[in-house]
């Protein structure tokens, strides 16, 4: 009897020691891809509910692409032209880091600071990003609002 215990006592520890990184790596398949951005929301930081402005992407912009993969490798592609003549005019690479309990994403692109974000929303086709850094008060209540990017596949 006391085998037995002993054996379910050491199997819970297992199960529940590899939970976190079974999480990530679903996550972390959901999130591999290419992803166009679908809309950039500023939220009231205020109540984090009321939208104060909403961009949504037009022209070639609408053709940007970020991709993340599991190796950790990060891009960003930009698109620039006029009216259906849309070029590649910038692409970033760098990597990024996640934590699954904490629903952190940071990004280093090369060349530049580290960004971070919180995924706010992550399905098989559609990811909202919380932006954490430079954000200011666009409405003037004195209180910082906050930046959201949805993506869709």
């Amino acid at each position: 009897m006391k085998k037995q215990l002993l054996l379910f006592a050491f199997s819970a520890l297992a199960l529940t020691s590899c939970e976190d990184d079974d999480i990530k790596g679903y996550e972390m398949d959901m999130m591999k891809g290419e992803w166009k951005t679908s809309k950039t929301e500023l939220v009231s930081g205020k109540d984090d509910k009321t939208v104060i402005d909403t961009t949504v992407p037009m022209g070639c912009s609408a053709k940007n692409i970020t991709e993340y993969r599991t190796d950790y490798y990060a891009s960003y592609s930009a698109y620039a032209g006029v009216g259906t003549d849309c070029q590649l005019s910038a692409k970033s690479e760098g990597t990024y880091e996640y934590n699954a309990e904490t629903k952190e994403l940071i990004i280093k692109y090369d060349n530049d600071s580290s960004r971070k974000y919180q995924v706010v929303v992550l399905t098989s086709s559609e990811m909202k990003l919380k932006q954490m850094f430079g954000n200011v008060d666009e409405d003037g209540d004195q209180i910082i609002d906050v930046t959201y990017i949805s993506y869709k596949r």
